[in-house]
């Protein structure tokens, strides 16, 4: 070994690499702290994996639907016809949200190992958990654009519906009166006219109809981080999926039992913080059925909205912090 050499291997690790020992530590540092630029790559590669595999494809199927329902039913009064065109669009963007939830999330994890992106993207370094957290928004954001194109689709067939139906009403009130002129001095009459042509604007196109989607939005997402959470100690996909799916039953289903077991309870007794428990590993999907009084009609009260965001947010910050414990001591 020459001087030169020698001087080289005994130089500090600074002048070898062109960095100071303290720009090493901060760059060491910023890699091991949190990261919402990181975090926002990491979403924005989900969403563009998930578009990638076509899930969008789905929503052909929904515009379909919803402009066969808007002109099928036309034997039905028109505060049934608009009833029945928005149970039936708004069971649609549940079940087309329970299955981005349930099966692209169920995908995302098995897909990154098959892919290997999963070693890539963690020896990078990215702690664990920032990759289970822009994976989750990944999904979130595509559920929410979906739910975008889904309600503009829901609203604008609903509004021309309405508008259809209050002017064929109006119509045949107006040849009514051009027939018998005597009633247009009936006040009975008038006020007859009025109440139809108000009942079909109750029936029709009314903002409490964001809410019904809004709490649609708000399950998809308690889902999309059960499923997550699931994906992370499930050995195979289809494991995910049935295991989510049950517990998307059970969370329709636990306020039933939770009502039969603590009716007779007493105060001090076990039962109610056990059922407490079960809420928590369980979500309570009946704090989000709301679709059924917007669809009749009914005022949805803005507490209610409030209580919704508050629990989903609780639900997905506990889930998402026991994906991340199991995640992180998983190996690879």
């Amino acid at each position: 070994m020459n001087d030169d050499q020698e001087t080289q291997a005994a130089a500090p690790a600074e002048n070898r690499t062109g960095y100071s020992g303290p720009a090493l530590a901060t760059e060491s540092k910023a890699h091991s702290m949190f990261s919402p630029s990181r975090i926002w790559a990491l979403t924005m590669h989900t969403f563009t994996q998930m578009v990638r595999m076509r899930v969008f494809y789905f929503l052909l199927f929904f515009s379909a639907a919803i402009i066969l329902v808007a002109f099928m039913f036309l034997r039905f009064t028109p505060e049934q016809e608009l009833k029945l065109l928005k149970d039936v669009s708004l069971g649609a963007m549940s079940l087309f949200a329970g299955i981005f939830a349930i099966a692209g999330t169920a995908l995302l994890i098995p897909k990154d190992l098959e892919d290997r992106t999963l070693y890539t993207i963690l020896c990078k370094p990215v702690p664990r958990f920032e990759y289970l957290l822009g994976k989750l928004l990944g999904m979130l954001v595509l559920i929410f654009v979906s739910m975008l194109f889904m309600d503009a689709l829901f609203c604008t067939v609903v509004g021309v519906r309405e508008k259809i139906l209050v002017k064929e009403t109006a119509d045949a009130y107006d040849q009514e009166l051009a027939k018998f002129p005597e009633r247009g001095q009936n006040e009975s009459w008038k006020e007859q006219r009025e109440e139809a042509l108000a009942a079909i604007t109750n029936y029709g196109l009314r903002w409490d109809l964001q809410a019904a989607v809004w709490a649609i939005f708000l399950k998809a997402s308690v889902m999309t981080a059960v499923t997550l959470l699931v994906s992370t100690f499930a050995t195979t996909t289809l494991f995910t999926i049935i295991s989510s799916i049950a517990v998307f039953i059970i969370g329709h289903g636990q306020h039933l039992g939770r009502s039969y077991f603590l009716s007779g309870a007493p105060e001090g007794g076990f039962e109610r913080p056990l059922a407490g428990v079960i809420a928590i590993i369980f979500p309570d999907f009946h704090l989000y059925d709301i679709v059924d009084a917007v669809v009749s009609g009914e005022a949805v009260a803005t507490t209610l909205l409030l209580q919704m965001s508050g629990m989903t947010c609780l639900y997905l910050l506990i889930y998402t912090a026991a994906a991340s414990f199991v995640f992180s001591n998983k190996e690879l």
